[in-house]
């Protein structure tokens, strides 16, 4: 005999076509969804930390503002302050967010051993970069939202009503600086080896590219060379591109923020897909 047995090999096909290699297609959608499930509760378990404290922060800061140095402060190009700064504070809450859910959320599961639960099952570097950047935008945008929604109130009742100039600009601006900071914290959540990397990021980063782009003020207001700096400040693009959408003032060319932006999206999702697809620091 040659040794096969008739009764394995008959046996053979039958099972590795029941237990052989799962095939999804072109995307693996149940495995996408219930990652970005996963991320979207993650934020709303604790969601009073999450979404209402950053709205709180937010307002106290337009209370501040407006109340302390409103009265002092001359309309910018026709538009009222408060009207002014309130689109900044929203767009400062959103970017926020977005980079601290994706960040957080990769460097916590590094740090507790739990990543290999996101990198073992069926998912391509391209699922897992959606699904990471789609959670932590979920949350900017929520944020983002609820905190207009409220700050609109607030204005309504200092007698200063939000006004809706463009719809696209809102929306697109709005969508843009979510997808990026989510993208931007992916790669800060990869790169960190402990939240000391991470306060560095945001310290040194974040923070000086939102207070630096015109979120409290006119960027014509100062004198070069910061004026002319500001103009190489993507977040400078994204802050006056979603105010215009409020106010119809716009400090640079709309055209050029939305093209800038873009390049940025896709730039830092090849970032990103690179990262998670080489395993850079997820897989020692």
């Amino acid at each position: 005999m040659d040794g096969a047995d008739p009764i394995t090999t008959a046996i053979e096909p039958k099972s590795q076509a029941m237990f052989g290699v799962r095939r999804f297609g072109a995307v693996n959608w149940l495995g996408l969804w219930t990652l970005y499930l996963k991320e979207v509760r993650r934020f709303m378990k604790v969601v009073t930390q999450t979404v209402l404290a950053p709205v709180i922060s937010t307002l106290l800061f337009l209370i501040v503002f407006t109340q302390a140095f409103g009265a002092s402060r001359p309309a910018i190009a026709g538009v009222p302050f408060i009207e002014f700064l309130a689109p900044g504070l929203i767009m400062m809450a959103v970017l926020t967010n977005a980079f601290t859910n994706s960040s957080s959320s990769i460097l916590i599961a590094k740090v507790q051993g739990s990543i290999v639960d996101v990198l073992m099952p069926p998912l391509s570097a391209a699922e897992l970069t959606l699904a990471f950047v789609a959670g932590a935008a979920t949350r900017g945008l929520l944020v983002g939202f609820i905190t207009a929604v409220t700050s609109a109130g607030f204005m309504l009742a200092s007698g200063a009503p939000m006004r809706v100039e463009g719809v696209w600009a809102i929306g697109y601006f709005a969508l843009a600086a979510a997808v990026i900071f989510s993208m931007l914290g992916v790669i800060g959540g990869i790169w960190a080896e402990k939240f000391d990397n991470l306060a560095a990021v945001t310290n040194f980063v974040i923070t000086p590219l939102t207070f630096l782009s015109g979120t409290f003020y006119s960027v014509d207001r100062l004198p070069e060379p910061f004026r002319t700096a500001s103009f190489y400040n993507p977040v400078f693009y994204l802050i006056d591109g979603f105010r215009s959408g409020f106010t119809g003032l716009a400090e640079a060319n709309l055209a050029i923020g939305v093209g800038l932006t873009m390049a940025l999206m896709i730039g830092l999702g090849a970032w990103c897909y690179g990262l998670l697809r080489s395993g850079y620091k997820l897989k020692d």
